[in-house]
């Protein structure tokens, strides 16, 4: 029977341990987990260490998941690399990182594409977005689900009240097509980074702002180094919850069916905690100091008359049944 350094609280999704390190037994099928995200209260986090939890107890002498979190294996530039190599079984990507793959995933990207998190599981779970997970098979990759880490919202060294407010400041992105088309639409200056090194950049002035969740704002403290954060939800932070095609078809069939059940079990449960530990993060944020800019109707209207042009000029590549099936879920 392996042991788990894992420490579980009574809660279901809710696991205190920063990672999930499993001591596996011998003869197992090892399945390594890498991820970038730190903390005990990221939905990241918290849905990697209930697929180890789960795993590991239900297919114990069969298969077993090591967690390796805040890129204490892999950072986010080596992790697919390492995924094709077979260093790495399973990871978590956020889903602007495939721009060299497909161009597919970039609809996950559009600004204002998705009125709330709501609309975005619709999308994620209906035909269209369930097509998606194949989308990089010939590359080698597969999905098994979308990790939800909730909307994405603006902050800077200075109040972000209108879009007209970021001309001139430097954003960190994601290397992202999309995303730097948003952030150029504002008038601002995207800057592709890495995500570990967001919060030195931010605190030494090499970027004036970024987007993220509540969730990464909080645990990486970035309202600690920015003025204010605006609250745009303009956009869906999610993760392809992944592995390789080879590893999937290296499991017995029995084992492969078992992962894959358990997999969307997590998933699903994962998702659905999400809005209640983001909106206990944005309280988390305002109990540390941090301020948050809210907008009425007429000021959220500005923002998305700025951004929705982003669409047309993406629809090429992305699709525009794509673009039309996501926006209207």
């Amino acid at each position: 029977m392996k042991k788990l350094t894992l420490g579980l609280s009574a809660l279901a999704l809710s696991v205190s341990a920063a990672t999930a390190q499993a001591s596996c037994d011998s003869g197992e099928i090892v399945a390594k987990l890498s991820h970038v995200t730190g903390g005990t209260t990221h939905p990241k986090v918290v849905a990697a260490n209930k697929l180890a939890e789960r795993v590991n107890a239900e297919m114990n002498g069969t298969m077993c998941i090591e967690v390796y979190p805040n890129s204490t294996l892999f950072g986010d530039s080596k992790e697919l690399e390492a995924l094709l190599l077979g260093d790495v079984q399973i990871l978590a990507p956020s889903l602007s990182k495939f721009g060299s793959y497909t161009d597919k995933f970039g609809v996950f990207d559009l600004p204002f594409i998705f009125k709330d998190m709501d609309a975005a599981m619709r999308f994620t779970n209906s035909d269209d977005g369930q097509e998606l997970l194949g989308a990089m098979q010939d590359v080698g990759f597969q999905g098994l689900g979308y990790w939800m880490s909730g909307m994405k919202y603006f902050s800077a060294n200075k109040p972000l009240l209108k879009p007209s407010d970021a001309n001139g400041l430097k954003f960190r992105v994601q290397n992202s097509d999309v995303a730097k088309a948003m952030i150029a639409a504002m008038g601002g200056s995207p800057q592709p980074m890495a995500f570990a090194e967001v919060y030195g950049a931010l605190q030494t002035g090499v970027v004036d702002g970024q987007e993220n969740t509540w969730s990464n704002i909080y645990t990486k403290k970035f309202f600690e180094v920015q003025d204010s954060t605006t609250e745009t939800s303009h956009q869906l932070l999610a993760y392809l919850f992944m592995t390789s095609q080879e590893f999937l078809d290296s499991l017995p069939a029995d084992a492969r069916e078992q992962f894959i059940a358990i997999s969307k079990d997590v998933t699903n449960e994962a998702n659905l905690a999400v809005k209640a530990k983001e909106q206990g993060n944005r309280q988390n944020i305002l109990d540390g100091g941090g301020k948050i800019n809210t907008l009425d109707a007429a000021a959220r209207k500005e923002w998305v008359d700025a951004m929705k042009p982003v669409w047309k000029q993406f629809e090429d590549q992305i699709g525009a049944d794509l673009i039309e099936a996501a926006a209207n879920s």
